[in-house]
């Protein structure tokens, strides 16, 4: 499960490694890409190199690959979808806004394979340092001094949980008391301390619910047990 989920996210990074490469090579030229959705990437490329000869040669097998990747995507993409289906754990934990189906399902059961045994934990609290989500705290003398996460442990796991926190906090419009307490952090202390902050609780939460078998609870009178 692990190979598969690895084997997804290198798909995509390769693709989108080349299209960032496409778009470099022809910023020199003075061609400018712009916003463009994966769908209509090739047609754009098309479209700036056309009547230039050497550019589209250029082109041409750049493209080549970048279509090969993102077709074989899809396949690994279904299979990740199709065990997070399956598998009751991922079911609950994709009852959480920003962790639903779609992208949301490959963070379920990564999340699983990653914690893998939940009862090695004595508190759902010690998730958050073993994904790196916690801060550091540097001290030398009389200085206490509190810097970033540390960055520690799975990387694959960590951005996708700050992905999820800023879908729920960005993209996720049904309220939830979770929400408000990752906007409430955003207006003291920014939008990516609250995303961050956001990611870490979310790994909190998910331990908890698989722990407890139950699902996500949107209000704060039916909140999940005490984290």
């Amino acid at each position: 499960m692990r190979a598969l989920l690895t084997a997804r996210k290198l798909l995509q990074g390769k693709a989108i490694a080349i299209e960032n490469d496409i778009r470099g090579l022809l910023r020199n030229f003075g061609l400018k890409v712009g916003v463009v959705g994966t769908v209509k990437f090739e047609a754009r490329i098309r479209d700036l190199v056309e009547g230039m000869p050497d550019l589209e040669e250029l082109m041409e097998p750049l493209l080549a690959a970048r279509n090969k990747l993102r077709a074989e995507f899809p396949r690994l993409h279904k299979k990740v979808l199709a065990f997070a289906e399956e598998d009751a754990t991922c079911k609950r934990l994709m009852t959480i806004p920003g962790v639903g189906v779609g992208v949301g399902a490959v963070t379920a059961l990564a999340y699983t394979e990653t914690i893998d045994i939940p009862q090695r934990f004595r508190s759902s609290k010690a998730v958050g340092p073993i994904l790196g989500l916690t801060p550091k705290l540097n001290e030398s003398g009389e200085s206490r001094r509190v810097g970033r996460i540390s960055l520690c442990g799975d990387s694959m796991m960590r951005t996708l949980l700050y992905e999820a926190a800023q879908t729920l906090l960005t993209r996720v419009t049904k309220w939830s008391c979770l929400k408000a307490w990752a906007m409430n952090v955003a207006k003291r202390r920014g939008m990516r301390k609250a995303i961050i902050a956001l990611a870490r609780r979310l790994a909190i939460i998910m331990h908890r619910m698989w722990l407890d078998g139950a699902g996500f609870r949107w209000t704060r009178e039916a909140t999940a047990p005490t984290i």
